[in-house]
């Protein structure tokens, strides 16, 4: 049978058993016609291709520019027509069997500096104690102890604006999380923060959240601090594109790793799962590294 007349049959297949659409059957029909056009260049048969055909295809793409997620799909129409020249007995095995799909690198988080975090609580902390009106200095207070209450713990913006008032722990030096999963996590609180946790609390009527707001949750949402966080980014002086609330998620991680915390550690005050979750952020980690070979390696360059 002819390479055109497999890939037809391969098709066939696929509509009749596994109902698959005319988008999808067209979207298989190029990656397999560019597939066997690479093995044609090559003299090779799909029923004699092997595994490195197919690492050398896929090393193709990559160089070509193709993004990870599509030679993933190309790959996933490749693997699924040499399974089925299997199941026709066709070929008898499989030569995608153990080739490792594309995988997209995850992007490094935003991460603000030091200086840039302490311009945003400094600027937030000046609005607070600053003469305005009572409703005024009541949301710039907020907005201060959300940021610093952010920052100190690495929480989620979910977690945060849903902290009830009895989370709060030891005189507020602690507080305890209900994360994803509803599982709890206690998180200590630096003197910073819990400072101004304490004046903010002297400001509340009785309530269970310590957050309040008069939305049909009763806690102040996402894209209402999101917006504050924003505003304030822009009167320090900083880029509010850069700005949100998971970046500061992203610096407290980043910033204790480059100051010396064990990951397990920062694992645990983020409310990850799995340990990979937070190998994200060893970027810093690999930046200290390489400082430190470069500055105290014998043959470094001084």
């Amino acid at each position: 049978m002819s390479e055109a007349h497999l890939v037809e049959a391969f098709l066939e297949m696929m509509s009749a058993e596994r109902g698959a659409a005319k988008n999808t059957l067209d979207a298989y029909g190029r990656d397999l016609a560019d597939y066997l056009g690479f093995l044609s260049a090559r003299k090779v048969l799909p029923s004699t291709a092997q595994r490195d055909q197919v690492v050398a295809y896929l090393a193709g793409l990559a160089a070509q520019g193709l993004s990870a997620s599509s030679s993933a799909r190309r790959l996933s129409a490749v693997r699924q027509f040499h399974r089925f020249l299997c199941a026709d007995n066709i070929r008898p095995d499989d030569p995608t069997r153990i080739v490792a799909s594309p995988r997209a690198r995850r992007p490094l988080p935003k991460v603000l500096s030091v200086a840039e975090v302490d311009r945003l609580l400094t600027t937030a902390e000046a609005e607070a104690n600053a003469d305005a009106s009572p409703q005024k200095q009541a949301v710039a207070l907020r907005l201060y102890v959300l940021l610093e209450l952010l920052y100190a713990t690495g929480m989620r913006v979910s977690e945060l604006v849903g902290l009830k008032r009895a989370a709060v722990m030891r005189d507020a030096t602690f507080l305890t999380i209900r994360g994803k999963g509803n599982k709890e996590r206690v998180v200590p609180v630096n003197d910073r923060a819990r400072d101004a946790m304490r004046s903010y609390l002297a400001t509340l009527e009785p309530g269970p959240w310590l957050f309040p707001a008069t939305g049909a949750d009763g806690t102040l949402s996402r894209q209402v601090f999101a917006r504050e966080l924003k505003g304030l980014a822009g009167r320090a002086g900083i880029a509010p594109a850069r700005v949100a609330p998971h970046v500061l998620r992203h610096a407290f991680a980043s910033h204790l790793l480059a100051g010396g915390a064990d990951l397990r550690v920062v694992q645990m005050l983020l409310g990850h799962a799995d340990i990979a979750t937070t190998q994200i952020y060893t970027h810093v980690l690999d930046e200290k590294l390489r400082h430190l070979v470069e500055t105290h390696h014998p043959l470094a360059e001084g």
